[in-house]
């Protein structure tokens, strides 16, 4: 739980906290300094990905300008003397590498893999950098590759634990519809919308075209749910008494609505119907058992 609070805090902290701990002890290893440019690595686990040529080039023309005021937060790389890997800052040294600096000021922290990703995470996160599906990404590696919960990651970053479930149910998207939310035509909320649809893409195509606020798709959704997903592809079709007991079976056992698309090809989709993330919860735990 502690670490988990000091994480919370965010870089800043983090670095205070070093400051502190290099006053006392004396040591000047852990003091902000220089490092050959090339002796420095990006870390591939950062959650940010896109890097716009307009904020690189107004970077790199600040640095040209004033050099680079805060500095990059690294670990040292294991086996390598000198070497280290970015935890924070890789957009200050991917412009220093443009604006021709041969070393950059660097602060070294010690951090495992995991923490690292935390504190990537946090800091990309208060800097309000992050796309919606980096942060998703970056949430579900945390939780995929370190074991964590959401509710630790609610923790870390500070958000809620809601909050991180809705991001991370971004992650079901299909690449094309991914590709849209990067790419700033379609927002969160809108994408929460789509999930669960046969036809996400065509639906957030549709949502682009009418300029549609979040409160106007969920309108739509809420009026016609599968049959607005069957309206936009024109394929509407007058359900058989078989497929209709069928959904009438499973939500009997489940407690929710549910509908189900059946295709003459013998395949189809099924779609539940929830509420809240405590009714999502409970059918998670029946499909467990």
């Amino acid at each position: 739980m502690a670490d988990h609070s000091r994480l919370g805090r965010g870089l800043a902290a983090l670095m205070g906290d070093v400051g502190e701990e290099a006053q006392v002890s004396g040591d000047a290893s852990r003091r902000p300094r220089k490092a050959p440019i090339e002796n420095i690595t990006a870390n591939p686990r950062n959650p940010r990905r896109n890097f716009t040529e307009t904020e690189l080039a107004e970077l790199t023309a600040s640095i040209k300008e004033r050099g680079i005021i805060q500095p990059i937060v690294v670990r040292p790389v294991r086996g390598k003397d000198d070497h280290y890997e970015i935890i924070a800052g890789e957009r200050r040294w991917r412009s220093a590498q443009r604006a021709g600096l041969h070393e950059v000021p660097i602060t070294v922290v010690e951090a495992t893999d995991a923490q690292a990703l935390e504190f990537a995470i946090i800091e990309n996160v208060q800097r309000a950098d992050l796309n919606p599906i980096e942060e998703a990404a970056g949430y579900l590696a945390l939780m995929d590759e370190f074991n964590h919960t959401q509710e630790d990651v609610a923790q870390i970053v500070g958000k809620s634990r809601s909050h991180v479930a809705n991001m991370v149910r971004l992650t079901k998207l299909s690449e094309p519809v991914k590709a849209l939310i990067q790419s700033g035509e379609l927002s969160a909320g809108h994408a929460r919308q789509l999930l669960g649809q046969p036809n996400a893409l065509q639906l957030a195509q549709e949502i682009i075209k009418r300029g549609w606020n979040v409160r106007q798709v969920e309108t739509a959704m809420r009026k016609d749910g599968a049959g607005q997903a069957r309206e936009v592809r024109g394929t509407a079709r007058v359900k058989d008494a078989d497929t209709k007991a069928l959904e009438r079976r499973v939500s009997d056992a489940l407690g929710l609505e549910v509908t189900v698309d059946h295709r003459a090809d013998g395949g189809g989709t099924l779609h539940i119907k929830y509420s809240d993330l405590d009714q999502l919860d409970g059918v998670l735990r029946k499909l467990d058992r």
